[in-house]
């Protein structure tokens, strides 16, 4: 018996998820660059399916902030604000700080092993070099100690920040080659140590740390001279 393929089994079970997947992984890894146009008619093609669960997906991803729908209705790939990232730079370095402090304060024994949990998978995907599982696994561990600070405000707004800020995170893999040195998954150890000691000011100090080294490593990717230098 001639068995199906994985790909049209995937796209009858899940419609407008399998496009949403399809779309967001291609955008988060930089596939599809900023700005670059939707053709529905076009995907509907490439994928063989009708422009519903298409348009589903395209609202889905909008409310990500993946997408932007144009004044004439057609949908491109959001732009990266790159004149002002300082601002979303000074928002993520102080949501970092304070849900680590907060977990640090406020966790649980059932926090903390969601948190290692959440490492481990995150190790996981820096050992098999899988840029899209490093992304997806770096906000679950955030995330995690989010939520074991107990305040749902500062949660909600980090889980914002860390969705806006995921094709940056690709760019910073990116820019080693997503070989991601080991002493930056040592970090999330050390602010796992922190937090279980409840170490606050410890825990604060490593998650500004953490937070700049990402800061600094994208903003030298954004400003590399990439000019050719030619001999005459």
């Amino acid at each position: 018996m001639t068995s199906k393929p994985k790909t049209a089994e995937r796209k009858r079970g899940s419609g407008a998820q399998f496009v949403y997947s399809i779309l967001r992984d291609e955008i988060l890894d930089l596939t599809l660059l900023p700005g670059s146009p939707i053709d529905e008619i076009r995907l509907s093609e490439r994928l063989s399916m009708s422009r519903t669960p298409i348009r589903e997906a395209l609202v889905r991803l909008a409310s990500e902030g993946l997408v932007t729908t144009l004044p004439n209705r057609s949908t491109v790939v959001a732009n990266i604000d790159f004149m002002n990232l300082h601002t979303f730079f000074d928002a993520m370095t102080l949501m970092y700080r304070v849900t680590t402090r907060l977990a640090a304060q406020f966790h649980t024994p059932a926090d903390m092993a969601k948190i290692r949990a959440r490492q481990a998978e995150f190790a996981k995907a820096v050992s098999a070099q899988d840029a899209l599982s490093m992304i997806a696994t770096n906000r679950e561990f955030h995330a995690e100690i989010a939520r074991a600070g107990r305040n749902p405000y500062y949660e909600s707004l980090c889980l914002r920040l860390l969705d806006e800020g995921r094709r940056l995170l690709r760019m910073y893999y990116q820019s080693f080659d997503d070989q991601l040195p080991s002493e930056y998954v040592q970090e999330h150890e050390d602010l796992i140590a922190a937090i279980g000691a409840r170490d606050i000011g410890r825990a604060d100090s490593l998650a500004e740390t953490h937070a700049d080294q990402i800061v600094r490593q994208i903003q030298a990717l954004i400003s590399r001279d990439r000019r050719q230098h030619i001999e005459l």
